[in-house]
């Protein structure tokens, strides 16, 4: 089964569970006079949605690349994810206004054995919901469905509150409920809070995770020929397409048709292997033969490795004929002043090297 049917398939399991649960909880909650378990079917029906959603997410993100967007629709799931952690930090907020509510004007709730049932019932299968939710997101890289995924976890937690509550009340005649439908209206709204957070972060573009990049760059390292790679970037149009660039360091005397076999290569082999576009591999040449370059080189890394916001220094050229060095340094974001380190590094190789001409290139710290 392709990725669009697995996802479409567990969204319409959320659709007929969440729908027959409302319908339960709802006829329980008019029976009780419950207000916690109506709203609760409520939110079962806010789920449905959810899922609904996730569905119209899928199919608009698998539009064909057309003219207007060449690089597809794959973006369209950033937003149905979106769109359901909205949902999930409104049913946190209504449900602390409904708390607040029975705070101030306290309602007696008449729990019977066959609601309690059905409350303890929707627990354990939104408990499994959610969890086949999260599972099915993760191998499938639905943020949507992982945010239902979430959300029925916490519904659970606000079923399971209401159970405590009832037991609380019919044991020691405190009614507690609004008091649990609080503290867990917080725990709701700090989760719509970290999943909108968490989708606005893919919407901006997303630091490449360490094992993704470590992948990629192992990929492109291991042909012969390439002595590292740098400078990865990559560039998310949808759970499923990455597109990006790469900088190889090649010796310098490598021909400009060895280098481009090279190149067809790698794109071949990290697209198969990672599943990913690299529309740009750039070149760096490296001319360390002889013993007098070498040490010189050497001696740059080691003026650079006094700085410990330099995070890696590559791209290093030394043209003994033109008395030109270049070098390319990855500053750490933390660091207050980047440009003037960059400054800084540049004035001292260039003390050490007066009768050359220094450029230092700044680079961020986009990928590890």
């Amino acid at each position: 089964m392709d990725r669009e049917s697995r996802i479409i398939r567990t969204s319409i399991v959320g659709i007929v569970v969440n729908a027959l649960l409302s319908a339960f909880k709802a006829f329980v909650g008019i029976m009780t006079g419950s207000i916690a378990v109506t709203m609760d079917a409520v939110n079962n029906m806010t789920d449905a949605l959810s899922s609904l959603i996730t569905i119209i997410g899928t199919k608009l993100s698998t539009k064909k690349p057309d003219r207007e967007h060449p690089y597809g629709y794959g973006r369209i799931e950033y937003l149905s994810a979106m769109v359901i952690s909205v949902i999930v930090l409104y049913a946190g907020i209504t449900a602390m206004m409904e708390s607040i509510g029975k705070i101030v004007d306290p309602v007696v709730p008449d729990y019977s054995t066959v609601s309690l049932i059905i409350i303890a019932v929707a627990v354990v299968v939104k408990i499994f919901l959610g969890l086949y939710f999260k599972k099915v997101g993760k191998e499938v890289k639905s943020k949507s469905l992982t945010a239902s995924g979430v959300d029925a976890l916490m519904d659970s937690i606000v079923s399971a509150s209401t159970l405590v509550a009832a037991f609380i009340f019919i044991g020691l005649g405190i009614s507690l409920e609004a008091w649990l439908g609080a503290v867990i209206a917080i725990l709701v709204i700090r989760t719509g809070l970290e999943l909108l957070r968490d989708t606005l972060s893919d919407i901006l573009g997303r630091r490449i995770s360490p094992d993704e990049s470590k992948a990629i760059k192992d990929t492109v390292s291991s042909f012969e020929g390439v002595h590292g790679a740098y400078d990865l970037v990559l560039n998310s149009y949808g759970p499923d397409l990455s597109i990006g660039s790469i900088h190889i360091e090649v010796s310098e005397d490598m021909t400009a048709k060895e280098i481009d076999k090279l190149e067809r290569q790698i794109f071949e082999k990290v697209f198969r292997e990672n599943h990913v576009y690299l529309t740009g591999i750039g070149v760096y040449s490296t001319n360390y033969h002889d013993k007098e370059t070498k040490a010189v080189a050497e001696d740059i890394r080691s003026i650079v490795a006094k700085y410990p916001d330099i995070i890696q220094t590559h791209g290093l050229f030394i043209d003994r004929e033109a008395k030109v060095i270049t070098v390319d340094t990855v500053v750490s974001f933390d660091c207050d002043d980047r440009e003037g380190l960059t400054g800084k590094v540049r004035d001292e190789i260039g003390s050490r090297y007066p009768d050359y001409t220094v450029y230092v290139q700044l680079d961020s710290d986009i990928s590890d």
